[in-house]
Parts: structure tokens; C-alpha cells; sequence
């Protein structure tokens, strides 16, 4: 009777009664749009490709660094970091990983054809890679960058010999997506599956789940209900209306923490003229663009009642917020202050830019991306109708949002980013430095907001090694950006998951959900 039981609770666990797991199905709330690592810096795509490639220096769940295909490193003198890459470590195909690799890494990342928001800004500050051995690199750095750790942290390696002359299109079919990760790629079904097989030589230890199943269920009650039926063991942006059922359920276990995920309202600056979607109360473009008046942007600011977003759409899994971290974060400015709600003041400033009737504006949203996404675009499109911008809705699927954002066809969108090194500065570097391909700066700054005093002073900070000064330096920033408002800040989510019993779920900052947190308990 004993190991009758036994059986069936192994079975309900997805555990033979041998002890070896078996498939690990993971909900995804959002889709995977390609596998190639250095293509689209989002949650999803990084999330997924973390089975398969690995980087020099990794992050657990609380952004703190730790070693992965690097296993030490230094700097040794202000401009030069000293790497020790790992020994033994073999690709997918059995070919040994070295140092030529991640040459061949760096050369590629900021050159990927057609990427609509890459991964150069990480790379940045490098001058040149020194190869002394196959085993031990060099960076060589323009200026002084104590975030070199963090930033390696978002670069994933990734083969020569599988990968040289490939097109993202080679990746997504397998046939370069050759890894050292802890998980060997199978297929990719765009919009609806990843399946992977476990990697049983990766130098970490092989990992407890022969298969995963990587599944996109965009639709939020079908997530939940899939969780429910037992036909994925995972997922991740429980829906808030479910939220308090699925946490009273025997059946399942509810982890969460505090996201690294801000959202906000992004106007665009591209253009001189009327941005797309915005024009007069009779439809006619106006004369100038309107959101590169500070007063524009405040009024928007102060129209927008972020406790009642957080307490009505988010269902209390936010927090309303004037900055970019969660507090404790490296670079948080506790003096900082979400702006009140106050749409007397907001019309107020309207008529002193010149709008006393207001205008009209097309905000646009995806509808599967973040959580509530386009639910906290309808929240803040009927409080910019109340002071007089009256504001149409224009919601799509991520798949269609992202090639229209990349192509700057948006006068005023929703955006969310989650700064992944825990740090003030990736923001700063990604969201709002000026979009420059050169100095790899403003890689998803869809706004194309610029200000010659934001990027002077990212640099400086950037470059300032002892971290209590720069420390100082991101608190100041973010005093800035709160002033001038470059985006308008709404709310920091609250990252939550689902599992089933019998399992034990490691929650991340990063909102990435990745088999290596999921465990039989």
C-alpha cells in the first residue's frame, strides 16, 4: 500500500518511482519571438534562452552575480578586467568552449541585422578583447566601468563554429543554436512552443527534468486553467483576478517578489512636427509636438492616479512609483515621489502650453505582453480624457506591437522594462541615453528621447569605481528624471507564479521563469 502510494504521488509530481523527473511544462505569459540570444532583449526571449547558452558571469534570482563560464574575474587596472574562463566545457555538439568563442561573441552582439533593441549597450565600454590563453581573456575598457560584471551578465555566448555567417533565421531552426546550457534545443514553434531535452554533460550538473516544455499561453484564464488541469506544472503573471483563488487552492503553491519591472507611458520625440496619432479636437495634426514641453509632460503626469491603477487594475500586485527599481535597489532614491494625482493642476499646465481645450492622442499597448498591459493603458487613456486629452486605445498583439515600435510609428505608447543587473544605470543606458549605434547606447529607447546632460552624466556615473559615489550619482539621476520626465513612471509590478504541489519554485527579480528554479521538493 505504502509504495502504491508513493507511485501515485511521484506520478502527480511528474516523478517516476525511480526517482527521475521527467517533463517540466512551463506557462509562459508571453511569446518567445525567436532563438537566437543577441536578436531582442526581452523578458521572454531571455528567459527561454538561458536553457540553452550561457553567460561569462550569471545572475541568481536576487541579481547578484555569480560565476558561470567565467569563474573568476578582476579587475586590473581601471580599464582593464581579467577574466578566468571555465575548463572542460564542451557545446552541445561535444566541441570544447574557449576563449575564441567569446570573441567571436563580442564581434557579434552589436551587429545582428534588423534587431529592434539589442544587447550592444552591455558592451559598451569595451576597446578591445586580449586573448592570453585559451582560458583567460582581458577587456580592455575605454574609460574606468565597474559594471562590467553586470553587464556580462546579460550577454549570452554563443559558438563560432556554429554560429559564424548564421542569420537569426539559423537559430530559430537549430541549427546554430548550439549551447553549453543546462538544456539542448529540440524545436521551436513560433506562438506556441519551445521543447528542449536536458543537456546531461553540462558543467554545472545535469538538471532534474529530461524534457521541458516551454508552452506560450498568452490568454490569461487559459495559463490558469492549464495550470489547473495539470497540463503545464508552472506559470508565471498569474492573472490578478486569480490571484486570490489560486493562493487559497490545496492544489497549487503561489511565489512571488518584487519586480525589477517598471511601466510607463512613452511619448515620442523622433519628430518635430505632430507625432502619429495626435492632433487637434477636429482631427487636424498640430503645428509642433506637443510632449517636448515639460508642462505636456507633467499635466500627463499629474492626470494620472496611480493608487487607484495599482488598487483597481493591478489588484493591489503593484506598487505606484516615480523611478524604475523597487526599494533597496542599487541607485533607489527614497526622496523620490510618484507625482500626486491632481487634474486641476494638470489642466492648469495644458492652457499655460497652449492646449486650454487639450488635444486628441492614439495611445498604443500591446494586449499579451506585461501583465494588464493594455488594461493600464484603458486606466490612464479615460484619466488624460478627464483634464481634456482625449485618448483613443489602440491595442495589439506584442508580435504586432514590437516591428511597429521598432519603426517609430507610435505618438505615445505603454513600455515596460526590467532592469536585470539591479542596477539604476541599465535604464538609464537602454530607456533614455540617446539612440546611438556607435557608442551602443539607447538600444531601446523607442521614444528616441535625448538630452546631452542624462547621457553625460550616465557616462561619468558609469565610469565612477568606488560605489558609494556612484551610488550617490544614480540617486541624483533619478532625482533628474523624475523632474524632467523624459517617460512618465506608473507602477512597479509584483512578480508572481504558480506551481503545483510537490514542486519548490525559486522566485527572480528578473521575472524570468526558467526550469533551473523549479525543483521536485
Amino acid at each position: 500500500m505504502g509504495k502504491w502510494v508513493t507511485a501515485v504521488f511521484a506520478a502527480a509530481i511528474g516523478i517516476s518511482v525511480h526517482g527521475q523527473a521527467q517533463t517540466l511544462g512551463i506557462g509562459s505569459g508571453a511569446p518567445v519571438t525567436t532563438i537566437d540570444p543577441h536578436f531582442h532583449n526581452v523578458g521572454p526571449n531571455n528567459a527561454l534562452t538561458m536553457h540553452i547558452f550561457d553567460r561569462l558571469i550569471e545572475r541568481d534570482g536576487r541579481a547578484r552575480p555569480h560565476p558561470s563560464l567565467a569563474t573568476a574575474w578582476r579587475p586590473v587596472s581601471d580599464t582593464i578586467w581579467e577574466l578566468e574562463l571555465r575548463q572542460g566545457v564542451t557545446w552541445h555538439d561535444g566541441r570544447p568552449f574557449t576563449a575564441d568563442d567569446v570573441v567571436f561573441t563580442f564581434a557579434r552582439v552589436p551587429n545582428v541585422p534588423n534587431s529592434p533593441g539589442g544587447f550592444g549597450g552591455f558592451l559598451r565600454a569595451i576597446e578591445r578583447v586580449e586573448v592570453v590563453n585559451p582560458h583567460l581573456i582581458r577587456l580592455h575598457t575605454r574609460a574606468p566601468h565597474p559594471l562590467m560584471p553586470l553587464d556580462l551578465a546579460s550577454v549570452s555566448i554563443i559558438a563560432r563554429h556554429a554560429a559564424e555567417g548564421a542569420a537569426t533565421e539559423d537559430f530559430n531552426s537549430g541549427r546554430a543554436a548550439i549551447g553549453t546550457g543546462p538544456y539542448r534545443f529540440v524545436s521551436f514553434r513560433a506562438g506556441d512552443r519551445v521543447e528542449m531535452t536536458r543537456n546531461d554533460a553540462y558543467f554545472g550538473g545535469a538538471e532534474p527534468w529530461a524534457r521541458v516544455s516551454y508552452r506560450m499561453l498568452l490568454n490569461d484564464a487559459s495559463r490558469t486553467a492549464a495550470l489547473l488541469a495539470g497540463d503545464v506544472d508552472v506559470i508565471e503573471q498569474i492573472p490578478t483576478s486569480d490571484l486570490a483563488r489560486l493562493r487559497r487552492d490545496p492544489r497549487v503553491t503561489v511565489t512571488e517578489i518584487p519586480s525589477l519591472r517598471t511601466v510607463y507611458m512613452a511619448p515620442d520625440y523622433s519628430r518635430e512636427g505632430a507625432p502619429p496619432g495626435v492632433t487637434d479636437n477636429a482631427g487636424q495634426p498640430l503645428a509642433a509636438n506637443p510632449f517636448k514641453d515639460p508642462r505636456v509632460r507633467r499635466a500627463l503626469s499629474l492626470a494620472i492616479n496611480r493608487d487607484a491603477l495599482v488598487e483597481r487594475v493591478m489588484e493591489g500586485a503593484a506598487q505606484s512609483t516615480a523611478q524604475w527599481l523597487p526599494p533597496g535597489a542599487f541607485g533607489y532614491n527614497p526622496q523620490v515621489r510618484p507625482d500626486p494625482f491632481d487634474p486641476d493642476g494638470a489642466r492648469r499646465l495644458l492652457a499655460e502650453a497652449g492646449f486650454p481645450d487639450g488635444f486628441r492622442l492614439t495611445l498604443s499597448t500591446p494586449n499579451d505582453r506585461w501583465p494588464n498591459d493594455a488594461r493600464l493603458a484603458q486606466g490612464v487613456a479615460q484619466m488624460w480624457t478627464r483634464i481634456g486629452v482625449r485618448t483613443q486605445v489602440d491595442a495589439l498583439p506584442w508580435t504586432g506591437f514590437v516591428p511597429r515600435r521598432a519603426r517609430i510609428e507610435f505618438g505615445m505608447q505603454i513600455g515596460a522594462w526590467g532592469s536585470s543587473t539591479g542596477e539604476a544605470s541599465n535604464f538609464l543606458v537602454n530607456i533614455v541615453s540617446t539612440h546611438d549605434r556607435q557608442r551602443l547606447t539607447g538600444a531601446n529607447n523607442n521614444a528616441r528621447y535625448s538630452n546631452p546632460r542624462f547621457d553625460a552624466f550616465t557616462a561619468e556615473a558609469s565610469a565612477t569605481m568606488d560605489d558609494e559615489r556612484r551610488e550617490a550619482m544614480w540617486q541624483e539621476a533619478v532625482k533628474m528624471f523624475a523632474e524632467e520626465r523624459p517617460v512618465i513612471q506608473l507602477v512597479q509590478y509584483l512578480n508572481t507564479w504558480a506551481v503545483r504541489r510537490g514542486l519548490r519554485h525559486d522566485p527572480r527579480m528578473d521575472e524570468r521563469t526558467i526550469a533551473m528554479g523549479v525543483r521536485p521538493q
